[in-house]
Order: C-alpha cells, then structure tokens, then sequence
C-alpha cells in the first residue's frame, strides 16, 4: 500500500498574485507569458489580446506551474483585468529596418492610450510595467490618461527599460571575457538611443580606450538595431524583450512581497531632473510593496557621462512632451 501524502498551501506561506499581459499573442506577449508561468508568485495569470490570446493561454496552462491561465478577447478586457496586481503591456507593432522607435509613435500610442483608459477602469491600483515603444513616450501617455481617471500613482507606473541593462551586462563581457551573469551595470536616462546611459564609470570597465568605450555605448544605446537587420523585416527585439520584461516584472512581484533590497532600473515619475521639466527619468529603483519605494541618485558620474546625461535629457524633454501633447489632442 503507498499513503497519500496531502500537501496544504497557505496563502500565508507563498505569495499569489494576478498578472495581466496585454498583448499577449505578440512576438513580446507569447514568450513573456510563458516566461510568468514559470514565475512561482503568479498564481493568476490573464493573457490579451486582440485575437489569439486563448490560444497562447491553452498552450502555456500545460507548463506545470501553480498557475491558472486563462485567455481573453476585447469583450473579456474587464475581467482579465480586475483584480490584477501587475499588469505588463508589450502591446504594439515591432520595428521594421530603417526605423526608429520613435517611427512606431503614431500606431502604438492610440493602442497604449486605450489599454491605459482599460487598466484605470479595472485594475486602479495595478503596478502597470510599460514595454510598447517608444517608452519614453508611452509612458507619459499612460500617466495623463490615468491622471484624467483620477487614477495616476506614480509610484505604480514603470517603463522597462530592462533590455539595456541586459544588453549591456552582455556586451561587457564580450569585452572582459567573463560571465556576463556577474556582471552589473546601471543603465540610466530613458529607452531609446541616445537617451540610453550605461553608467560605465561605475563597473570595472571605466578605462577603457576611447575608441573601445565609444563603440560599446554606441552598441547599448543601439542594440537592437542588430536584431532588427538580422531578422530582415520580420521583427525586433521580443525574445531577449520577453526575458526583461519577465525579470522586471518578477522584482516588481518580489517588492509587492516585502522582499528587501529588490533594486532595478526603471523610467518613472522622478524627482531626479524634475526642475529642469523633465518629469521621467530611468535611474535605480528599489521596489517595495506600494511600488516604488526608493529612487536612487546617479551617484558619481565621470565628464563623459555627464555630456551624455545633458544630450539624454535634451531629448527626453522632446519625447515626455510628445506623449503628454498626444493625449491632449486625442483624449
């Protein structure tokens, strides 16, 4: 005779939480949900999107995770929403060669603008993690909705801007032949070219050659672009996107948690240049259960950062206000 033996799960003992993909089906949404129902902490995991997401929601309910999963289309946006506790939106169309992601602004802010108007209606208190580009406009986007639902928590909203921090973790190591597992690096300003500061000063790489350093930021800041001519027109960045966006999300769950010390760079709402008008800036947060707990300064910066700094700030000036300007005249 073999005994049974029972396993109980307090909801003390684990944490469960609701996350929302919005934009599931996409090249980004497909193995990013797959990636969260590997996510222990995800106990409830709604997938949508404009068609196909039940399918995407079938074929990952199979992985043998404590999860339920469960698809939706636009008739069933308010129930995959509520009660949400993160929602994650890679909701958009990808870039083509040739363009920059600025190029994508026209197509993708009327999408995120009515996800935003969705979530603030359903899932209020949601922390929502932005990845359709150009985050650096998308974002302000989602605050003015939310600000014009009365919604706006600025300590819940997150552009990811995760990717550069891996790519940079990568291509460092391409450098110093290591593991780029152990290798950190800050990444701050904002999520698209020039905007994008690696904060090599800080890493065991701050003597370089000029020459070496130059072509590794320029490398960061412009990374995928690579991936966007190798794949020749039939795509970006979504597979090293999906392992961001899953790892942002994860920290963003472990803060929820009370997990100490969960630190990561990310564009919000930052008091960091905020006198200077720029209302987002992408630097360290440490996240905690109400959302951000701590944002952190830049910390010592050498003077080719600083130049770098100044030219990522003149454009994040440009970036913020055309997403703020795009919901005012197309509320």
């Amino acid at each position: 005779m073999f005994s049974v033996v029972k396993r109980s799960f307090s909801s003390s003992s684990a944490s469960a939480y609701k996350v929302a993909v919005l934009g599931a089906n996409g090249g980004i949404g497909q193995p990013l949900s797959l990636l969260l129902k590997l996510n222990h902490k995800v106990t409830d995991l709604a997938l949508y999107d404009l068609r196909g997401a039940p399918g995407v929601a079938a074929d990952v309910s199979h992985v043998p995770t404590n999860s339920t999963v469960k698809g939706y289309e636009p008739e069933g946006i308010s129930e995959a929403l509520t009660g949400a506790d993160v929602v994650v939106i890679p909701a958009g169309v990808p870039r083509k060669p040739g363009m920059t992601r600025d190029d994508l602004f026209n197509t993708n802010a009327s999408i995120v603008r009515d996800l935003a108007k969705a979530v603030s209606e359903n899932a209020p208190d949601a922390a929502v993690c932005i990845i359709s580009n150009p985050v650096n406009s998308t974002v302000p986007i989602v605050a003015e909705v939310f600000k014009s639902k009365g919604t706006y928590n600025p300590k819940k909203l997150f552009g990811v801007t995760t990717l550069d921090v891996l790519r940079a973790s990568r291509f460092v190591s391409e450098i110093g032949g290591t593991n780029p597992v152990n290798e950190k690096v800050t990444v701050v300003g904002g999520h698209s070219g020039n905007t994008i500061v690696p904060l090599l000063s800080q890493t065991n790489y701050k003597s370089l050659d000029t020459d070496v350093r130059d072509k590794l930021i320029n490398r960061i800041q412009f990374g995928g672009d690579e991936v966007v001519q190798a794949k020749n027109g039939a795509g970006s960045a979504t597979l090293s996107m999906a392992q961001a966006g899953a790892r942002f999300a994860g920290a963003v769950l472990n803060g929820l948690a009370g997990e100490k010390d969960v630190v990561e760079p990310t564009f919000v709402d930052s008091p960091l240049f905020k006198d200077e008008g720029i209302e987002f800036f992408s630097s360290k947060v440490t996240l905690g259960p109400e959302g951000v707990k701590q944002i952190h300064g830049l910390g010592e910066l050498s003077s080719h950062e600083e130049e770098l700094i100044k030219e990522a700030k003149d454009t994040l000036i440009k970036n913020i206000k055309k997403g703020v300007d795009f919901v005012a005249q197309n509320p």
